[in-house]
């Protein structure tokens, strides 16, 4: 009887810490490698103190314990509580969908050595100078619009 109940203790331990790692602890930790070490351990204790058979019939109720259990889990709403739900609705800025365009032109908003903030179109973005530094409050043109600065010359 002590046999039966050491195989029922290190197998439950073996998996609660197998679905602790899966659905609670991201990566490859402690966890999965003792959880593997429980499971394996109960299944060992069967076959060697109990006989073939009850390893066998330990190894396969192992078995369907974690599926049934993942399963159950997946299909529950218990997920939902730790679950990220957030949507990402918003975009990286592109060439394409910036209203900025060559040739258009605007102010720097602080000085280019080489790289500064400017206004173009009531947009502010990071500017780059084609290589000499511009003031503050200077009029520029844009030469070349990338999705996240510009390249501006002096007008």
């Amino acid at each position: 009887m002590m046999d039966v109940l050491i195989v029922i203790v290190l197998s439950v331990i073996g998996i609660l810490l197998i679905l602790v790692e899966i659905f609670l602890i991201p990566g490859i930790t402690i966890t999965a490698s003792l959880g593997g070490l429980f499971f394996l351990g109960g299944v060992f204790y069967a076959f060697s103190g109990l006989g073939t058979t009850p390893g066998i019939i330990t190894l396969v109720l192992n078995l369907l314990a974690i599926g049934i259990s993942i399963v159950y889990l997946i299909k529950s709403k218990t997920l939902d509580h730790i679950a990220l739900k957030t949507d990402i609705d918003s975009t990286v800025a592109t060439e394409k969908n910036i209203a900025v365009s060559a040739g258009d032109t605007g102010i720097t908003l602080s000085r280019l050595n080489p790289i500064g903030k400017v206004k173009v179109n009531n947009i502010t973005m990071e500017g780059k100078s084609l290589g000499d530094f511009i003031d503050e409050d200077t009029e520029i043109e844009v030469v070349k619009v990338s999705a996240t600065q510009l390249l501006v010359k002096l007008k």
